[in-house]
């Protein structure tokens, strides 16, 4: 039996400035046995701490790295193989694994992010994958494409994935118009266009879902399916506090306790992305973009649009997905949808779930998808 038998779990990229994590703990044992999505290790970077699963089905027959440990993009974690591959066959991976081998390898690699211009507008995107019908991950209200920097990779295994960086964020142009949703949704129609995609699985978180209904309205033609995650449009209930305060804080304790409500566990919320977040603020035209927005999107503490009354007029595949504890838009805006709509909630989980289980989300994306293309 030679190494090809032998599986390597290796440290993941989220998002692309990463280039090491540290494990902070084991979730399994050697000599564990392990299915295809397990998960393994948790693993703290300086945005945010999360878990890699196994890849593949196996005995856990070394970890490699220990707690505490800093271990680059691409470098080796443990080993997993059949309990009849020789313990000698195992020792000779793990000593032929050298740094050229992770250098050279498409986890260590990364794409670049792209720009295009819609209208008067500069778009930033990232591109992944190849083959099949594309995805286009959108996300929510003060967010960017680095919101599925647990998602996208995953997700372009079989096909291509786009992020976008809307309008008013990230690196995209600063300029949102009249601040209305109506905005985004042509903006992100027209990109979708300049790019040519013909026909495009529409996956969207917050408002970012929002924004997906309304182009699937807008050109049903060229949307194949829907997934909505913590969904915006769907009620008009929301927490016009989180809105309001993250929009107005500029200092980092002013902004914390509102960003620690978009997930379950507070601690999530790292010194990094608060600094991240007051870092975006502070460039140059994006408070007027999101004191605009937000002006558009939330009228008298309530969300300002709701698409739940046209859902029925939309004749694409339509999944929502919900965190059970969600604090910002609630799990409740997921029930009595149409009758073809398929409805997951996730317990333990907040607004941001796609991060917080994103192994289960990206199962259920996954799953939907290839359900849809055959």
């Amino acid at each position: 039996m030679g190494n090809d038998s032998i599986e390597k779990l290796t440290m993941p990229k989220w998002g692309l400035s990463m280039t090491h994590g540290k494990v902070v703990q084991w979730l399994v044992e050697e000599g564990a046995s392990v299915s295809p999505g397990a998960e393994m290790v948790e693993v703290e970077t300086e945005k945010i701490t999360g878990a890699v699963e196994s890849l593949t089905a196996g005995v856990v027959r070394r970890l490699v790295a220990g707690s505490g440990d800093e271990i680059p993009v691409g470098g080796l974690l443990a080993v997993i193989a059949a309990e009849d591959v020789p313990q000698a066959q195992i020792d000779q991976f793990i000593e032929n694994f050298v740094l050229e081998e992770v250098e050279e390898s498409d986890e260590s690699a990364d794409a670049e992010p792209e720009y295009v211009e819609v209208g008067n507008r500069r778009l930033r995107y990232l591109q992944r994958g190849e083959d099949g019908c594309p995805a286009l991950l959108l996300h929510g209200f003060t967010g960017n494409l680095n919101n599925w920097l647990f998602n996208h990779s995953t997700l372009a295994s079989d096909r291509t994935v786009f992020a976008l960086d809307l309008p008013g964020h990230g690196q995209s142009s600063k300029d949102v118009g009249d601040g209305s949703l109506e905005v985004l949704i042509g903006a992100v129609a027209e990109w979708c266009e300049s790019v040519g995609l013909d026909s495009v699985h529409l996956i969207g978180h917050s408002m970012g879902g929002a924004i997906a209904l309304g182009v699937t309205l807008l050109v049903p033609e060229k949307v194949r399916s829907c997934t909505l995650i913590a969904s915006a449009g769907l009620g008009s209930e929301i927490n016009a506090e989180y809105i309001s305060g993250v929009v107005s804080a500029d200092r980092r304790k002013q902004l914390k306790p509102h960003l620690e409500k978009l997930f379950a566990d507070a601690g999530q919320v790292t010194r990094q992305i608060v600094d991240d977040m007051l870092k975006f603020k502070r460039v140059d035209g994006v408070q007027d973009a999101l004191t605009l927005l937000a002006s558009r999107f939330v009228e008298n503490g309530r969300q300002a649009r709701s698409f739940r009354d046209q859902l029925s007029q939309m004749e694409v595949p339509l999944q929502v997905i919900w965190g059970a504890e969600d604090q910002i838009i609630p799990v409740v805006h997921a029930a009595d949808l149409t009758e073809t709509a398929r409805v997951q909630i996730i317990e333990s989980c907040g607004h941001m779930v796609q991060m917080e289980a994103a192994g289960e989300v990206n199962r259920l994306i996954e799953s939907f998808l290839s359900e849809i293309d055959g």
